[in-house]
């Protein structure tokens, strides 16, 4: 990534980037825009990220380490395993209160460049892909059947989705309490 380019000032370029993506979205967002925004020439910028593609998929890389950490973080703080899928919803609602909360960057930008973009596409499905597999491993420790345990990953999966979506479009909390109280019917019905 950053290989004539010190980190803090690819980091810089980066960060920036991710804000405005996430402000005005990733194709209305030009390198001119970056380069302003964090300060930098255009060739250090060039010299750090070689092009806009390789510029989003390490917004999206951070984007993905930061909710990774965030989800975890929260699920430790849980101490029964039921409690540990349910804490999730949790961290979602406390993200959508976040006043830089645009949605989730990742079904933004499969949206806006998913067809386009194949590695956009595949950065957005891995990230989904790891997602589904953390929730069927938290799942498993609730539902001793596998195929039970990996239906209702899947199901409490989409409702994290739902959530993050229609929270963004409402602007609005409610949707992760919403999805919080469903993901308890849907564990307690899979645990009967």
């Amino acid at each position: 990534m950053a290989n004539a380019v010190d980190q803090e000032t690819s980091e810089r370029i980066r960060a920036t980037a991710d804000a405005l993506f996430a402000a005005r979205g990733f194709q209305s967002v030009g390198m001119d825009d970056i380069r302003t925004g964090a300060g930098v020439s255009l060739k250090k910028l060039y010299a750090a990220f070689p092009g806009k593609d390789q510029l989003i998929a390490a917004v999206l890389a951070g984007r993905h380490a930061t909710w990774e950490q965030g989800i975890t973080a929260a699920v430790a703080a849980a101490t029964a395993p039921r409690d540990r899928l349910l804490v999730m919803y949790d961290f979602l609602e406390q993200w959508f209160g976040d006043d830089t909360f645009r949605g989730c960057g990742f079904i933004n930008a499969f949206g806006e460049l998913g067809g386009t973009s194949p590695a956009v596409a595949e950065i957005a499905r891995a990230h989904k892909e790891s997602f589904q597999r953390y929730v069927a491993g938290l799942a498993a420790d609730v539902v001793a059947d596998a195929e039970t345990a990996e239906e209702l990953a899947a199901q409490l999966a989409l409702l994290a989705e739902g959530a993050q979506t229609t929270a963004a479009i409402a602007g609005d909390t409610a949707p992760a309490r919403h999805a919080r109280r469903a993901a308890a019917t849907l564990i307690d019905a899979a645990t009967r």
